[in-house]
């Protein structure tokens, strides 16, 4: 074989090994951008299942606290909020306002010792104590998506890749606010 058919040869494999390499790369921004959605799907489910339960809780308490209408309203609001959140943003603003207001509904409960005892009351408890956990879970998972996502579309050779395609964006993380994450850093030691 002549030296001009061995450069050609060594030329086809080397605009073959980029192409098979463009192509696994522009493969694993698309999985990581549909796992990050998939993520993203997760933890509106359980927002939802969680919005579906808060009326039945409020329903319950109303039974016993007729007089927390201020309260009643809070979680409304924040219901709402929650259900009508787009991003990531609006939905991390919403859930600490879903958190406070839950938080009144419990602090209500805890003084009436008849609700607390109230076998609806403790199941629903129960519900949001486990879709809570969901949730978390859910965070964690979207957030682990996200990260490996956006170090994708930052690093090289995908970041020319996007930049060339650019339909892949930096996603933003569901984080707690730095006065929450004060507050759970302060939080009080527990010990019996």
């Amino acid at each position: 074989m002549s030296t001009g058919g061995i450069i050609a040869i060594v030329v086809v494999v080397i605009i073959v090994a980029i192409i098979v390499m463009v192509i696994g790369a522009y493969n694993s921004l698309v999985k990581l951008d549909e796992r990050v959605n998939e993520a993203w799907s997760d933890i509106t489910v359980q927002l939802k299942y969680r919005a579906d339960l808060i009326p039945n809780v409020v329903e319950t308490v109303k039974g016993y606290a007729k007089h927390e209408k201020e309260t009643f309203q809070m979680v409304t609001e924040a219901r709402t909020a929650a259900m009508g959140a787009k991003t990531v943003k609006q939905a991390a603003e919403a859930e600490k306002e879903m958190q406070t207001a839950l938080g009144r509904i419990f602090a209500i409960a805890e003084a009436y010792p008849e609700l607390k005892a109230n076998e609806n009351f403790v199941k629903l408890q129960e519900q949001l104590q486990d879709v809570e956990d969901k949730i978390q879970a859910a965070r964690r998972f979207y957030n682990a998506g996200a990260k490996e996502l956006n170090t994708k579309i930052k690093i090289f050779p995908t970041n020319l890749i996007n930049k060339f395609v650019g339909h892949f964006k930096v996603r933003e993380y569901f984080e707690v606010e730095e006065s929450e994450k004060a507050r759970i850093k302060d939080a009080p030691e527990v010990k019996f």
